[in-house]
C-alpha cells in the first residue's frame, strides 16, 4: 500500500490512531502499514494515540509490536505523553507492558516530573507505585519517601477539600509488614521528606509488625540526623520491639558509634534488656564494635552485666572469636572466670568454638584452666570432645590436667574417644593421659571406642598399653561390647591384642553369648575362628545356642551348629535349645536342631517336653513338626499334665486338633485326676470344651476329689459350658467325694444363673437342719510353673546409653552432641522366678503363669544402677508372692433372691471375687476392705453379666501419680476388671496414672471394674473406702474415671437420698447417709456404665458454676471474700468455671519464715490459661499479719510491701510464681484487694 503523508509527515495510520478508529487501524496494519513509522517530529502512531488517550488503539498497536519506549525528536515517549495528559488507564497499560518511566526528555523531564508539574496526583501515585528500583511493590507515598522526593510527597498529601483527616490516613498508611512512609524515610536517612511527613501528621512512633518504630530503623542504619530529628519530634527513646530491643540495642548491634553517642546523650537507658536479657553491651560485643563498647563502658555500662542465662559480654565475644573486644573488656576489668548458668566460663566457650587467639588472651588475663561446668566439664573436656587439637595442646602447655573427671567420671580421653577425635586421642596419650581411666560403671576409653567401632582409636589405645580385658562393673569387656554392637573389625583388633574370648560377664555370658543374643554373625564367626568354645555355659547353664534360639537369630544358630555346638546341652532346669525354639515358635531353628539330631522327647527337670511348650503356646505347625520327628504325644510332666492338658488350659484348639490327629489320649488324667476336658471347663474355654466333646472325650470323668466336668464348670460359674455338658449327657446328679452335686456348689457360691439351669435337671434333697455357713474350698487343676531366664540384663542400661543417666541431656546439648541417653533395654525373661526354684503349686492354689511376664514388665528400671535393679527384682518377687494366688474364699450366706455376697480372702489384699448379676440384680461387699461394695439394683443388667472388681496396689502403678501442691489420693484406684479365660483377668495397670494438679492427691487404691464398657439400664452404686483427711470443708473428694487407662476425666453423677432409695427398688441393702459416709471415710460413686478404672482424689474445695456470655459472679464458700466477677461478654459460650481458695495457715508461715512475710489464700481459677474477651475482676482478702491478734495488716494503695504473685502454668505443671504488682493496678476495699485480669490463672 502506498503511503500518503501530509506536510507534517502524518499518514493514514497516524490520523486513524488520533481519532481512535480502531477497526481502521487494524485494517491498515493488516494491509502492511508499518506500525512504528514516525512523523517528521519523530512521533509514531503510538505517541499520537497515547497523547489523545485512545486506550483501545494503544492496546492494539502494542499488541501489533508498537515500541512502547520509542522516543520522538525531543525525547518524548508515549508514556510521557499519556502522563502529561492525565490518561490514567493508558499510563497503567503501558507500565504493565514494559513502559520505562526513567526515560527523560532532552530537558530532563520524566513522566513523573511532568505529572507532578501538571498536578495529576493519581498518575503520580501510579508511576510511583510502579517504580522499578524497589524489590517490593510499595504504595506511592512510600516510594516518594524512599527517593526523598518531597515534591511528589507533597502532591500526594495535598487534598484541599478534606484536609487533615484524609492526609493523616494516607501519611500513616502501611505496607504489608506494617511499615509507614516514615519508616522507609528513616531507613534511607531522608531527613527532608521525613520532616514533611511529620509536619503532615505522620505518627512518630508508629509500630510496624514486631513493634519496630522509625527510631529503631534509623538507629539500626546509623542515620544520625534522622535519629536526632525523630527524637526532637518526641520519639520514645526506650521503645521496645517484640523481642525487647531498644533503639540503643539496634545502634549498638550495627556498630554505629555516632548514633550510639547521640542516643546516650539523649538519655537512652543503658541497662535496657531484651527478652533474653541482652544489654546494648552484649549487642556491640557480638558485632565486634570496639568503639561502641568503649562508649557504653564510658557511660557506666556494667562490664559484667549478665543475660537471663548469666552470659556476660565476655562470653559473647569469646563465642564469636572477637579478639579486640575481648581485650578491651579484659582491660576494663571484666571477670575472666565468670560462670554462665550451665557453668561455662568464657574460656570453655572459646575452647568449644575453637577461638585460639581469644583462648590465649583469656589465659593470659588469668582465666582458670581447671574451671568446671555444672556437669563437671573442664575446658580440656570441651576442646577434646569438639576435636580442637591446637586448643588441647595449648591447654596442656598451660598446665591443664588431662585426667580431671566430669560428673560421669569421664576424662578428656573418654570424651575424645566418644566423639571419635583420633588426633586429640593421640595428643592426650602422648601427654601422659591415663589410658585406662575409669568413668562410672568402670568404663574405660577402650570400652567407648569399641562400642562405636572406632578401630583406629582402639588400635591407638592398645598401642599405649590399654588393658584389653578391662571389665565394667557388670563384667563387660571391650570384646563383649564390640560383639554386642556387631563391630567385627574392632573385635579382630582386640583379639589380636590378646583380649580373652572366654571371660564371662556377671551373668557368665561370654562374648560369643553376646554375639548370639544380638545376632552379630561376623563377630560370632571371628570368635569361633579364634577357638571360642561354642558350648560355653553361662550362669544357669545357658549356651550361645540357647541364646540364639531365644532371640531367633537363625544365622548365628546355624553357624554354631556347623561349628560343633551341641544341640543336646541343657540349662540348669533342663531346657534344651529345642525347648526354647518350640516355645518361641522359631521353626527354622527347630528344623536345623532336628537335622543335627536334637532329641524331641528330652524332658526338663519338671518333666516338660518341647511338645508341651508348643501346645501350651498354641503353635500348631511346631507341634506337627515335633510329632513328625517322633515326639511322644501323651508324655506327662511331673504332675501328669500332657500337651493336650496345656492346650486345653490355654484354649489352643488348633494345637489340640494336631494332637488329636496323632492319637492323643483325650481322657488321660493328671496326678490329681484332671482330664483335658475338666481343665477346659475350669478355665471357661468353651471352644476347647466343644472340640473335646465332639472328639468323644468322657463327659463324666472324675478327678481324685470326685469332680466331674459339670462340677468344675459349676464351681467356676460357667453357665454356657454347663449347657454344653448337659447336651452331651453329663449327669446332673453326680456327687463329689464330699457328696456335693453341681447344684449344691453353684448355690453355695451364689451363681444365680447356674442354679437356675441346674435346678430344672437336678433332684434336690431338702434338709430341715439350720443352714451352716460353710466355706467352699476351690478345686483347681495343676499348672506348669517353670521359668527360664535368658537375659544378661546387668550392665545394659549404662552401656547402651553410654552412661546416659549421669549427664543431663542439656549438658550434652551444650556440646552439640547427639548421643542423648538411650532407653534402657530391659531384656526378656521367660517368667520372673529364678531357675533354681521350680515351683509346684499345691492344690487349692492356681497360679496364673501369664502374670509372671507382667511382673517383668513392671520392673523397668528408673535410673537405678544395674546392681540395685537386680535386688529390686527380688524384692518385687517377694512382695508379689501370695498375691498370685486366687485362693479366694467365698462365704455363702442365706441367699436372698438374686443376691450373692462373695468376700475378699484374708491373705489376698488385691483380689475380689467376681459375681454374676442378672435381671434380679446383686450386691457384693469386701470382707477385708471394709466399706468396699458394689450394688447393681434389679432390672439394670441387660444380660447375665459377671462383674469383677479389684484394687490396684500403689506399688503396682507403673509410675506414681504426679502429686501437686495440696492434693492427696484418698483411696486406692479401683479397677473393675475384665473377665475372661482366667477366673479373674490379668491385673491391668493403667498406662497413665491419674493426672493430679497441685494440691491434689490420690486417696484410694485405683479400682478396676469389669467387664469394662458394660452399660447398665439405670444407675448402679459403687462404694470405696478412702484415706483422705478433708479438714472440715477445706478439701473435697473428686472421682476420676478412665475408660482404657490412657486418659482420665472427672466423673459427675449426683443423686438425692429419695432418688437413691428409688434406684434400690426395694433391695435388701441399707445405704448410709452422706454424714455417715464421711465419718466412715467412704466415697459413693453412682454410675450408669463401667469404665475400666475409678480413682478417688482429694483436692482443695472448688466452687463451680456454668457461666456464659451474660456474665456472673463466682464466690468461694471456704473464703467468702474471694470472688471472681465476669462482666457481660467476657465469655462467648457457656462453660463450667471453678474457683479454688486455699487458706494459708499463719502459724505454718510463721514457723518457716518468721515475721518476714504473710500470705493471703492461694486462689485458682479453672480452667487455667483461658483468655477472656473482657477483663474479669478478682477480689482476694489482704494477708493476715503475723501479730498475735491475727488482725489484717493495714495497707493502703502505696504500701510497697504488698505484692501480687501470679502463676499461669497449666495442667499438672507446678506453679511458677511471677511478681505482677508493677503491671497490675490494685484497688483496696474492706480489707480486700481487687484487680482485673484477662487470663485465668493461679
Amino acid at each position: 500500500m502506498e503511503e500518503d503523508e501530509d506536510e507534517n509527515g502524518l499518514n493514514a495510520l497516524h490520523l486513524a490512531a488520533k481519532e481512535g478508529h480502531k477497526d481502521l487501524v487494524e485494517e491498515l496494519l493488516e494491509r502492511g502499514a508499518p506500525v512504528d513509522s514516525p512523523t517528521k517530529k519523530g512521533n509514531t502512531a503510538l505517541h499520537i494515540a497515547a497523547l489523545a488517550g485512545q486506550e483501545e488503539v494503544v492496546r492494539l498497536l502494542v499488541k501489533r509490536g508498537g515500541d512502547v519506549n520509542t522516543q520522538s525528536q525531543n525525547g518524548f515517549t508515549p508514556l510521557y505523553m499519556a502522563a502529561q495528559e492525565n490518561h490514567l488507564d493508558v499510563v497503567r497499560y503501558m507500565l504493565e507492558n514494559e513502559g520505562n518511566q526513567s526515560i527523560a526528555t532532552e530537558d530532563g523531564f520524566t513522566p513523573l516530573a511532568i505529572a507532578l508539574q501538571q498536578g495529576h496526583d493519581s498518575v503520580v501515585s501510579l508511576l510511583l507505585e510502579h517504580d522499578t528500583k524497589g524489590k517490593v511493590r510499595l504504595p506511592a507515598l512510600h516510594i516518594a519517601a524512599r527517593k526523598d522526593d518531597t515534591k511528589s510527597a507533597a502532591l500526594l498529601l495535598q487534598n484541599d477539600h478534606n484536609a487533615d483527616v484524609q492526609s493523616k490516613m494516607m501519611v500513616n498508611r502501611t505496607t504489608e509488614s506494617g511499615f509507614t512512609p516514615l519508616h522507609i524515610a528513616a531507613h534511607y536517612g531522608n531527613v527532608n521528606v521525613s520532616t514533611l511527613l511529620l509536619n503532615r501528621g505522620a505518627a512518630v512512633d508508629f509500630t510496624a509488625r514486631n513493634g519496630i518504630t522509625p527510631l529503631h530503623v534509623a538507629s539500626k542504619r546509623g542515620n544520625t540526623n534522622m535519629v536526632a530529628l525523630l527524637l526532637d519530634r518526641g520519639s520514645q527513646i526506650d521503645a521496645k520491639t517484640r523481642d525487647g530491643l531498644t533503639p540503643l540495642h539496634c545502634a549498638a548491634r550495627s556498630g554505629h558509634d555516632p548514633a550510639v553517642e547521640i542516643l546516650l546523650e539523649r538519655g537512652a537507658p543503658i541497662l535496657a534488656r531484651t527478652k533474653n536479657g541482652l544489654s546494648p553491651l552484649h549487642m556491640s560485643a557480638q558485632g565486634d564494635h570496639v568503639e561502641c563498647v568503649k562508649f557504653l563502658l564510658q557511660h557506666k555500662a556494667p562490664v559484667d552485666d549478665v543475660t537471663l542465662d548469666y552470659l556476660t559480654a565476655l562470653h559473647v565475644a569469646a563465642h564469636c572469636g572477637h579478639y579486640r573486644v575481648t581485650k578491651l573488656l579484659l582491660d576494663k576489668k571484666a571477670n575472666p572466670n565468670i560462670r554462665a548458668l550451665n557453668g561455662f566460663t568464657p574460656l570453655h566457650i572459646a575452647c568449644k568454638k575453637n577461638r585460639v587467639k581469644v583462648m590465649e588472651l583469656l589465659v593470659k588475663y588469668g582465666a582458670s584452666i581447671q574451671a568446671i561446668t555444672e556437669s563437671g566439664l573442664t575446658p580440656i573436656h570441651v576442646a577434646a570432645f569438639m576435636g580442637h587439637l591446637n586448643i588441647v595442646l595449648l591447654l596442656l602447655q598451660n598446665g591443664a590436667s588431662p585426667d580431671v573427671r566430669n560428673i560421669r567420671g569421664e576424662t578428656a580421653l573418654h570424651m575424645a574417644a566418644r566423639a571419635g577425635q583420633m588426633e586429640v586421642v593421640r595428643c592426650l596419650l602422648r601427654n601422659g593421659a591415663l589410658v585406662d581411666a575409669i568413668a562410672r560403671e568402670n568404663q574405660t576409653p577402650l570400652h567407648i571406642s569399641s562400642r562405636l567401632g572406632k578401630t583406629d582409636i582402639v588400635q591407638l589405645l592398645l598401642q599405649h598399653m590399654a588393658h584389653p580385658d578391662a571389665a565394667t562393673t557388670n563384667g563387660y569387656t571391650p570384646l563383649h561390647i564390640s560383639a554386642r554392637e556387631g563391630q567385627e573389625e574392632t573385635a579382630a583388633v582386640l583379639l589380636e591384642a590378646g583380649a580373652s574370648h572366654s571371660l564371662g560377664t556377671k551373668k557368665g555370658f561370654t562374648p560369643l553369648h553376646v554375639a548370639a543374643k544380638y545376632g552379630s554373625l561376623d563377630v560370632a564367626k571371628l570368635l569361633l575362628q579364634r577357638k571360642a568354645l561354642p558350648d560355653d555355659a553361662g550362669k544357669n547353664g545357658l549356651t550361645p545356642l540357647h541364646v540364639s534360639a531365644h532371640y531367633d537369630n537363625q544365622e548365628v544358630a546355624l553357624l554354631l551348629l556347623e561349628k560343633g555346638a551341641s544341640p543336646h546341652t541343657t540349662a540348669k532346669n533342663g531346657y534344651t535349645p529345642l525347648h526354647i525354639a518350640a516355645k518361641k515358635n522359631q521353626t527354622k531353628i527347630a528344623l536345623a536342631l532336628l537335622q543335627y539330631e536334637a532329641e524331641t522327647n528330652v524332658l526338663t527337670k519338671q518333666g516338660v517336653s518341647p511338645l508341651h511348650l508348643a501346645a501350651q503356646e498354641g503353635h500348631a505347625e511346631m507341634a506337627s513338626l515335633l510329632l513328625g520327628k517322633g515326639a511322644h504325644v501323651n508324655t506327662g510332666n511331673k504332675t501328669g499334665l500332657t500337651s493336650l492338658h496345656l492346650a486345653a488350659q490355654e484354649d489352643r484348639v488348633s494345637a489340640a486338633e494336631v494332637l488329636a490327629k496323632h492319637d492323643a489320649n483325650l481322657d488321660q488324667q493328671t496326678k490329681l485326676g484332671y482330664t483335658p476336658l475338666i481343665v477346659a471347663c475350669h478355665y471357661g474355654n468353651a471352644k476347647m470344651v466343644n472340640f473335646l466333646l465332639q472328639q468323644g472325650a468322657s463327659v463324666n470323668a472324675k478327678t481324685k476329689n470326685g469332680y466331674t466336668p459339670l462340677h468344675q464348670a459349676a464351681q467356676q460359674g460357667n453357665t454356657h459350658i454347663i449347657n454344653m455338658l448337659l447336651q452331651h449327657g453329663a449327669k446332673p446328679d453326680a456327687t463329689t467325694a464330699n457328696g456335693n452335686t453341681a447344684l449344691t456348689i453353684a448355690r453355695r457360691l451364689g451363681y444365680i444363673s447356674v442354679v437356675d439351669t441346674l435346678k430344672v435337671v437336678s433332684e434336690e434333697v431338702i434338709t430341715t437342719t439350720t443352714t451352716v455357713t460353710e466355706k467352699h474350698k476351690l478345686n483347681v487343676p495343676e499348672t506348669m510353673t517353670e521359668i527360664l531366664d535368658v537375659s544378661d540384663e546387668e550392665g545394659e542400661d549404662t552401656m547402651t546409653g553410654d552412661g546416659g543417666e549421669y549427664l543431663r541431656p542439656e549438658d550434652l546439648r551444650e556440646l552439640g552432641d547427639d548421643s542423648l541417653p538411650g532407653h534402657y533395654l530391659d531384656s526378656f525373661s521367660y517368667m520372673s522366678h529364678n531357675l533354681d526354684r521350680p515351683q509346684l503349686t499345691p492344690i487349692h492354689q492356681s497360679f496364673h503363669q501369664r502374670e509372671g511376664v507382667l511382673i517383668e514388665d513392671m520392673l523397668t528400671s528408673h535410673k537405678v544402677s544395674a546392681l540395685s535393679r537386680e535386688q529390686d527384682k527380688d524384692s518385687f518377687r517377694l512382695s508379689w508372692g501370695a498375691e498370685h494366688l486366687d485362693n479366694v474364699v467365698l462365704s455363702s450366706s442365706l441367699l436372698h433372691s438374686g443376691r450373692s455376697s462373695p468376700c475378699l480372702d484374708h491373705d489376698n489384699s488385691s483380689f475380689l471375687v467376681s459375681f454374676m448379676v442378672d435381671a434380679r440384680g446383686g450386691a457384693m461387699r469386701g470382707c477385708r476392705h471394709n466399706g468396699l461394695r458394689i450394688i447393681v439394683p434389679p432390672r439394670k443388667c441387660s444380660a447375665p453379666t459377671r462383674v469383677t472388681c479389684r484394687l490396684v496396689k500403689r506399688h503396682r502403678l507403673a509410675s506414681m501419680p504426679p502429686m501437686v501442691e495440696g492434693e492427696g489420693l484418698a483411696g486406692r484406684i479401683i479397677e473393675v476388671g475384665p473377665t475372661g479365660a482366667q477366673f479373674l483377668g490379668k491385673l491391668h495397670l493403667p498406662t497413665a496414672p491419674p493426672p493430679l494438679n497441685e494440691g491434689e492427691s490420690l486417696v484410694s487404691r485405683i479400682l478396676q471394674l469389669g467387664p469394662p464398657g458394660t452399660k447398665f439400664l439405670g444407675p448402679v452404686i459403687v462404694e470405696i473406702p478412702h484415706f483422705a483427711a478433708l479438714r472440715g470443708t477445706e478439701r473435697e473428694l473428686v472421682i476420676l474415671r478412665s475408660e482404657t487407662g490412657e486418659s482420665w476425666r472427672e466423673h459427675h453423677c449426683d443423686f438425692t437420698e429419695e432418688e437413691l432409695n428409688q434406684i434400690l427398688n426395694g433391695m435388701d441393702e441399707k445405704l448410709d447417709s452422706p454424714e455417715e459416709l464421711e465419718k466412715r471415710r467412704i466415697c459413693r460413686i453412682i454410675t450408669r456404665d463401667f469404665p475400666q478404672y475409678f480413682a478417688v482424689v482429694s483436692r482443695i474445695k472448688q466452687d463451680s458454676h456454668l457461666i456464659g456470655p451474660e456474665g456472673g459472679v463466682l464466690s468461694s464458700t471456704l473464703v467468702p471474700q474471694v470472688q471472681a466477677v465476669f462482666p457481660e461478654g467476657a465469655l462467648t459460650k457457656k462453660i463450667r468455671v471453678g474457683l479454688q481458695a486455699q487458706p494459708i495457715d499463719v502459724e505454718v508461715v510463721r514457723k518457716i519464715l518468721g515475721n518476714k512475710a504473710t500470705f493471703s489464700s492461694i486462689v485458682t481459677l479453672e480452667p487455667r490459661r483461658r483468655k477472656f474477651h473482657k477483663p474479669i475482676t478478682m477480689t482476694i482478702p489482704i494477708p493476715k499479719s503475723s501479730n498475735s491478734d491475727g488482725q489484717s495488716g493495714v495497707y493502703s494503695g502505696d504500701v510497697p510491701t504488698l505484692r501480687l504473685l501470679c502463676s499461669i502454668t497449666g495442667g499438672t505443671t507446678p506453679a511458677q510464681w511471677e511478681d505482677i504488682t508493677g503491671s497490675t493496678p490494685l484497688t483496696f476495699v474492706n480489707q480486700c484487694v481487687s484487680f482485673t485480669t484477662n487470663v485465668s490463672a493461679r
